[in-house]
């Protein structure tokens, strides 16, 4: 199967078939001169090694040895195997909240955003680690397996939303259950969650499934976002109100955080506008004991863009040799 390591550049065959095109809109300009200075065949016939054939062949020539140029800048690549890699690293489950209260604007621009960004510079971090992503609400889902993958990784990061967890509610500990059951590895020593949320739980026990990851060995971290003094919620361009009309405060709820970090025998972390809280979390995972992990990947492609350079050049040769005029033994018969 043919690969493109540079596909982008394909696009610059759009400009192949304007070429003939364009040479055709010269020689119809060109005739239109001609008749100008008078009857066409007589003008031709003052120019008799003219060949409008040869002109032709040269031009479809120079079209196809741009458009092997361009296939060629573009990098094709053949053949792939699959090859198994190993690597060192820590697993890293991130338990992201996306509740309706992470759209609080503690934070520029919400809490949300600014969690979703300061995923996506701890990822950048990462060197040979797994990490998986769980969004949660009032329930909890994979949003991405554990995986290598950096880059979808972020990918499935700009999706998030509030709207992507259809119960709202805060269930943090229907999340940590849910990263225990989501790690590939069983090692006790190099599991880790990262809960990232305001710490309203509303819905279960969540300090009680951080004890459970502490048993099996995960290390439980809690990044706090939000403030003591709580901001309301912007909803629909209005602010949420409860049942009874009042506008509703999300407050950051650091006791629960910290219970539920030494629970895990992980350590709790204020979010900052500066300084997220991942930093240091990354120090901690770094001191950790490393696993050595396998993957299989696809590699070894052959590269294929020297032959369509090399054909690219003797079409250039060919069309320069041509010429435009026909040969004398034809004007020769011609005349005859």
């Amino acid at each position: 199967m043919l690969y493109f390591a540079e596909p982008q550049y394909l696009y610059l065959l759009i400009l192949v078939p304007l070429i003939p095109a364009f040479y055709a809109l010269m020689r119809y300009f060109r005739r239109k001169r001609m008749e100008a200075l008078g009857q066409v065949e007589m003008v031709k016939a003052l120019m008799p090694s003219a060949s409008a054939a040869k002109a032709w062949v040269r031009v479809v020539l120079f079209a196809l040895a741009f458009a092997s140029f361009i296939i060629g800048v573009a990098r094709p690549q053949t053949g792939a195997k699959l090859s198994e890699h190993k690597m060192k690293g820590v697993e890293v489950m991130i338990c992201l909240d996306v509740s309706n209260s992470m759209l609080a604007q503690d934070y520029s621009p919400s809490r949300l955003e600014r969690a979703k960004l300061a995923i996506s510079r701890f990822v950048d971090k990462l060197q040979g680690d797994r990490i998986g992503l769980i969004i949660f609400a009032g329930q909890s889902f994979v949003q991405l397996p554990i995986t290598t993958d950096y880059v979808s990784a972020k990918m499935f990061l700009g999706n998030i939303s509030p709207g992507s967890v259809p119960v709202q509610g805060t269930a943090i500990g229907d999340a940590i259950r849910t990263a225990i059951r989501s790690f590939s590895s069983q090692s006790d020593k190099s599991r880790v969650i990262i809960l990232i949320t305001d710490g309203e739980n509303h819905e279960d026990d969540a300090v009680s499934a951080a004890s459970e990851a502490a048993q099996m060995g995960i290390k439980v971290f809690t990044v706090g976002v939000g403030s003591p003094e709580g901001k309301p919620i912007p909803v629909d361009g209005e602010l949420l109100k409860d049942k009874d009309g009042n506008i509703v405060v999300s407050r950051l709820d650091e006791k629960t955080l910290m219970e539920i970090a030494q629970a895990g025998g992980g350590a709790y972390v204020r979010a900052g506008n500066n300084e997220f809280g991942l930093n240091p979390i990354i120090d901690g995972i770094r001191q950790m004991e490393e696993e050595e992990f396998s993957s299989m990947i696809f590699e070894e492609y052959d590269e294929q863009y020297m032959y369509f350079f090399a054909l690219a050049l003797l079409l250039l040769v060919v069309e320069m040799l041509i010429g435009e005029r026909r040969m004398l033994i034809n004007i020769f018969k011609a005349e005859k």
